[in-house]
């Protein structure tokens, strides 16, 4: 008498497992849903702060609808408190900064990992011993330095702090994506009679568009909200930034916490923007040069 086995039923197993992918994503969406509101509840309480008086910002909970939408102070921030003139100087420090910051660095980092000479793993240690150094135990030296070379309260004095403190970040970031990049290329134009120059600015530099929109992107909002050195470099008013303009409405016996708020809100709208339509472009210049191929 034989005994009938029953075989196993991949189907029904099968559906088990999907499901059990399902409500795992599900579960997966739920946090990420949380996470992204729990990122934008501070957005949304400087939106309504920026539209409220110094009444309503502390006798109504922080998240309450104001009872009257202030556009006023928008308005305010821009005809009393010059943050026309502040905006103009971030945009220009921010760009010519960035801009200086996202070439010297791919200049030093082609150097190090496409060409041979001796002293390339010093010369690189030494960019990376930056990142060890803490941006206030260099204030009294810089200004120091500043002070004799008389660029104290000159925009020059911010554009090579930020290039300066920059430069190690960005050459870290671009150093997997030049490893990774062929030398084939490079050797048919040296083959072809190009020149250090040619293949670096024809070739490597235009092959290197993802990282570079990266560390620029990474430049862009460390020097749109840099603070520190506006503040103790620069006195004249006329040069200030977004950053340090917002003092403006701060005085010694009252303080218009409702523009202020619409300072704010003006400082990070230009840098969200930049951010959203360009964050592909970070993790597409991260994930390809942390990847050695």
């Amino acid at each position: 008498m034989s005994v009938a086995h029953t075989a196993p039923r991949p189907a029904a197993a099968e559906t088990g497992k999907g499901f059990g992918r399902t409500i795992g994503f599900a579960l997966l969406y739920v946090a990420l849903a949380a996470v992204a509101i729990l990122q934008i509840l501070p957005l949304v309480w400087l939106l309504f702060f920026s539209l409220k008086n110094n009444q309503e910002v502390f006798d109504t909970p922080p998240l309450s609808l104001p009872t009257h939408w202030r556009w006023e102070n928008y308005e305010k921030v821009w005809t009393q408190g010059n943050i026309g003139i502040y905006f103009l100087n971030s945009v220009w420090l921010t760009v010519v900064s960035t801009a200086l910051t996202v070439l010297v660095a791919s200049l030093v980092t082609f150097a190090v990992t496409r060409m041979k000479w001796k002293g390339s793993k010093l010369v690189l240690g030494l960019f990376m011993t930056g990142l060890m150094i803490p941006v206030h135990s260099a204030l009294i030296p810089l200004f120091s330095v500043f002070q004799n070379l008389g660029l104290i309260d000159h925009p020059a004095s911010l554009v090579l702090t930020y290039v300066a403190f920059n430069m190690p970040i960005t050459i870290m970031i671009m150093l997997g994506f030049y490893t990774s990049l062929p030398r084939e290329v490079e050797e048919a134009a040296v083959i072809d009679g190009c020149s250090a120059h040619g293949i670096f600015f024809r070739i490597v530099f235009p092959m290197t568009a993802s990282v570079i929109a990266t560390t620029a992107i990474i430049n862009m909002i460390y020097n749109w909200n840099e603070f520190i050195f506006v503040n103790t470099f620069i006195s004249t008013d006329t040069l200030k930034t977004l950053t340090v303009g917002v003092q403006n409405f701060v005085g010694q016996y009252t303080t218009d916490w409702g523009a202020i708020g619409a300072t704010l809100m003006v400082s990070i709208l230009p840098i969200l923007l930049v951010f959203f339509l360009l964050s592909n472009r970070i993790v597409e210049g991260i994930a390809a040069g942390s990847v050695k191929g």
